[in-house]
């Protein structure tokens, strides 16, 4: 495991106490500085630069020390994917690894002793994730700072929730039992359509000539990236038209995988696929990520196809599924417009919109 650690002068004797402490347990450590404690330094310095060493995953953890911890973490914070921790006893390193998985600890120089200190980063290093519900919680806060920053979209293996008003008002209509086949079908074709906005940000851009009315300029377009959408069958065709109608040269593949009742494990009975698949990017269309079985699944069958980069699309997820999605591909992004509560016993999501396909063509 790769540790940065840093400090500010007032952090730097506990600093230098705690990085023989993490090499004892066999962490590889890079600090960041300050190297001194009597010459007085800016402590955001050292804590952006930490926190976004972090949140690009060049380490897997970060450790900042200052006069009381708070300024480090403030500081921190600010960094899209940086969540640090002010931990002042065990008990709050153990809480914000198991609830809020807190990937950068900040702690007091001059308000900790180092035994205190030692135990707080021993604990807090030994801490896993609890995942379930507290998944949910999590997410949301990374989809708001994705809300905040487009370079938050650019890595792999996130999980991106749609917060626009219209993908938001639609999401109700659709989760409601009175909404009829048609307008069900036609609202998840308009989500499908919003939502391409936000899958597609990163794809990149060429300078070309226009000519206008009054003269000839500059501008943008595509720069002949290959697309594929691939809908896992039979759901996912409703997703199909809203996307095609914005991407209208972007190839269809199929997919088709049905939930075991008993197992709710994916069963596989059909696979068509672009030949040139490993030139594309796919984007993945799955209504309901519920178990993440059959997402997973689907991924495998595309990965062993020769696709490097896959996306996932849903419009409903549970953590679940995120959760499973990102065990067996973290490098799979996963767009949805609500991650909702938790699965129930049936593996349906709550509180969902019930069976996705069953509302789309209105039959079972």
């Amino acid at each position: 495991m790769r540790i940065v650690i840093g400090s500010d002068h007032a952090g730097y004797e506990l600093k230098m106490k705690l990085i023989p402490v993490l090499k004892a347990i066999g962490a590889e450590v890079s600090d960041f500085g300050t190297d001194s404690g009597d010459v007085s330094c800016d402590y955001p310095d050292i804590a952006l630069q930490v926190a976004k060493i972090v949140a690009t995953g060049e380490a897997e953890k970060g450790i900042l020390v200052c006069g009381s911890g708070i300024g480090m973490s403030i500081a921190a914070n600010k960094v899209p994917g940086a969540y640090c921790a002010l931990c002042r006893d065990i008990s709050d390193a153990e809480m914000s690894r198991r609830h809020n998985n807190s990937n950068m600890l900040s702690i007091g120089g001059r308000t900790t002793d180092f035994s205190v200190a030692e135990e707080i980063v021993k604990t807090w290093l030994g801490t896993d994730f609890d995942g379930d519900r507290h998944v949910r919680r999590t997410q949301k806060i990374k989809a708001y700072e994705h809300s905040l920053s487009k370079s938050f979209g650019q890595k792999r293996g996130e999980i991106v929730i749609f917060d626009h008003p219209l993908v938001q008002h639609k999401v109700s209509i659709i989760r409601d039992v009175k909404t009829s086949v048609k307008e069900f079908r036609e609202l998840v074709k308009e989500i499908s359509s919003l939502m391409v906005y936000e899958i597609t940000r990163d794809l990149p851009l060429e300078m070309i000539d226009v000519e206008t009315p009054l003269t000839t300029t500059k501008a943008y377009a595509l720069a002949g990236k290959k697309l594929a959408i691939v809908p896992i069958l039979r759901a996912g065709i409703g997703m199909v038209d809203g996307i095609i109608d914005l991407i209208p040269n972007a190839k269809v593949g199929f997919i088709g995988l049905y939930r075991d009742p008993e197992t709710l494990e994916p069963v596989e009975y059909y696979c068509k696929l672009p030949g040139d698949i490993e030139d594309r990017e796919i984007f993945l269309l799955d209504p309901m990520l519920a178990t993440g079985g059959s997402s997973a699944a689907a991924i495998d069958m595309i990965k062993k196809k020769g696709a490097k980069r896959v996306s996932l699309v849903c419009l409903i997820a549970a953590p679940e599924g995120v959760e499973r999605v990102h065990q067996a591909h973290p490098d799979v992004n996963v767009y949805c417009a609500s991650l909702d509560s938790h699965l129930n016993d049936h593996g349906y999501i709550v509180p969902g919109l019930g069976d996705a396909g069953d509302r789309l063509f209105g039959t079972k």
